[in-house]
């Protein structure tokens, strides 16, 4: 079982090498950004319960979701052009479904 995780580990450390990205930075980033993605989320909720604006607490929810792919785009060398796609139509998904239900007349932010 240590033999797999050593193969793992030496893949891992090997691709961020090859692409000048730090896994553990990239890892810690990701998985404090989708901590603060969520809280920022449960804010907006409170929020908008309490009929008060809700556009801070969407960006920040936004900036904290985007950090951990930003980085991947700053920073990273020879990264396929399918990650970059990925990233984009993540991103392009993610707005317009947004968009969607901002724009729905009725049920305005149904969660």
């Amino acid at each position: 079982m240590m033999e797999y995780i050593n193969l793992i580990k030496d893949w891992i450390i090997g691709l961020g090498e090859k692409h000048e990205v730090d896994p553990l930075l990239l890892g810690c980033l990701y998985l404090i950004s989708k901590l603060f993605f969520f809280g920022f989320l449960g804010w907006a909720l409170k929020t908008y319960r309490s009929k008060k604006p809700i556009l801070v607490p969407l960006l920040f929810a936004s900036v904290s979701f985007s950090l951990p792919y930003l980085y991947l785009i700053i920073a990273g060398r020879n990264i396929s052009i399918w990650v970059y796609v990925f990233i984009a139509l993540m991103f392009a998904y993610g707005g317009f479904t947004i968009w969607k239900k901002l724009t729905k007349p009725n049920d305005m932010l149904s969660i």
